[in-house]
């Protein structure tokens, strides 16, 4: 059992690293291109996925509240924080705008609704005068 845990777990681990690295955007990864740190990874199977958990991704902000420096990370303004949809006010125009084409859309069917509501009434009152004007 322990022999096989012996390549079980670099294994695992290799596979891990593979899949992160691939699920990892390509402004986030560090020092070399993607695609050298996924051949990194498989062909060394053992220290590629530290090397790569160590030092080819950036890592997020701890949530102490400190964030690393920009000189130190190479890059300047350029992480990406996500905003919730009610605080995004990009996302809020869309909804006003979607809200102001539903509501005009409203007020035209409600008032094909009246004007098919008037005829139903006026073709109504024309039949109605036209059997009282045969019976006498």
């Amino acid at each position: 059992m322990l022999r096989a845990l012996m390549y079980i777990l670099p294994l695992a681990l290799t596979i891990y690293a593979f899949i992160d690295c691939l699920n990892t955007p390509e402004d986030e990864v560090k020092h070399l291109p993607k695609v050298v740190w996924v051949i990194i990874i498989l062909l060394f199977w053992i220290v590629g996925p530290i090397v790569w958990f160590a030092a080819g991704k950036m890592r997020h902000a701890p949530a102490g509240g400190r964030t690393p420096s920009p000189f130190s990370t190479g890059y300047r303004n350029h992480r990406h924080e996500w905003v919730a949809p009610d605080d995004n006010p990009e996302f809020l125009k869309s909804l006003r705008e979607e809200n102001k084409k539903d509501e005009s859309l409203l007020k035209d069917w409600e008032a094909d609704l009246r004007r098919r509501e008037e005829e139903l009434k006026r073709r109504e009152q024309g039949r109605s005068g036209e059997d009282t004007g045969t019976e006498g």
